[in-house]
């Protein structure tokens, strides 16, 4: 129980003030016990970093691990998308300890393992043969999934997570799971089925429809794959109407 005590007030003092800036004494006054006493369940300070990143380090190589080996490359990017930020939301004070301190990222015993990690979540969201653009603009979706975690702390867990979600399907222009939302009111009812062109090709919309889309989009009510799916279009063509709107 104290030691859980000593890591639950070390990773807030870590993220408040720095790793570096925060002295085993003050970890020992915010627990209320003596310094020999940490010392007892703690031998360094170097201990106490190495027990705070251990979990995020097993959880992010087991979810990644475990996303490589889901199948299809689409399956495998989003699961790894959305394990990469499940494991940092559910472990925002050690993030904001690393973020606070960098060089943690650089000399610590645990870099190797961060910079593996990242490395893993950028190739497989990159998918089998990437050219360059992909793979640059995996690296900005992998870098985008961690830093809102830490730049909007305040923000609750399941509201960011969402709003991370829609930014990396609009930065990719590719679709995953729609997130959670209200049903759409009856003024917003499912259109007549569409017809298709020869060769099976979806119809383009309306300029009514086109109109209800980016309604629908900005209420956040449906997610691009939903939309598509009611319309009988792409999702290519959901895209280039919430881009011209």
């Amino acid at each position: 129980m104290t030691r859980q005590r000593i890591l639950t007030v070390a990773a807030a003092l870590f993220a408040e003030r720095g790793y570096r800036a925060t002295s085993m004494q003050e970890i020992a006054d915010r627990v209320g016990i003596t310094k020999a006493a940490l010392y007892y369940h703690f031998a360094a300070k170097e201990e106490v970093l190495h027990e705070l990143t251990g979990p995020v380090l097993d959880e992010l190589e087991q979810a990644l691990n475990e996303a490589e080996a889901a199948g299809d490359a689409e399956t495998v990017r989003w699961r790894a998308i959305e394990a990469f930020l499940d494991v940092h939301l559910r472990h925002r004070d050690t993030l904001l300890m690393l973020v606070r301190d960098m060089t943690l990222l650089v000399q610590a015993p645990v870099a190797d393992r961060f910079r593996a990690a990242i490395a893993l979540a950028n190739t497989l969201v990159s998918g089998p043969r990437p050219g360059l653009a992909q793979r640059v603009r995996s690296a900005q979706v992998v870098a985008g999934l961690a830093d809102p975690v830490v730049i909007f702390r305040d923000v609750p867990p399941a509201k960011l997570r969402r709003l991370i979600l829609d930014g990396t399907r609009t930065l990719l222009a590719i679709d995953g799971p729609a997130a959670d939302g209200p049903r759409p009111s009856d003024a917003d009812a499912a259109p007549e089925p569409r017809t298709r062109r020869a060769g099976g090709r979806p119809a383009a919309l309306t300029a009514a429809d086109a109109e209800k889309v980016r309604r629908l989009r900005k209420t956040g009510r449906l997610g691009v794959d939903e939309l598509a799916q009611r319309y009988g279009v792409s999702r290519a063509t959901i895209y280039r109407v919430l881009k011209t709107s």
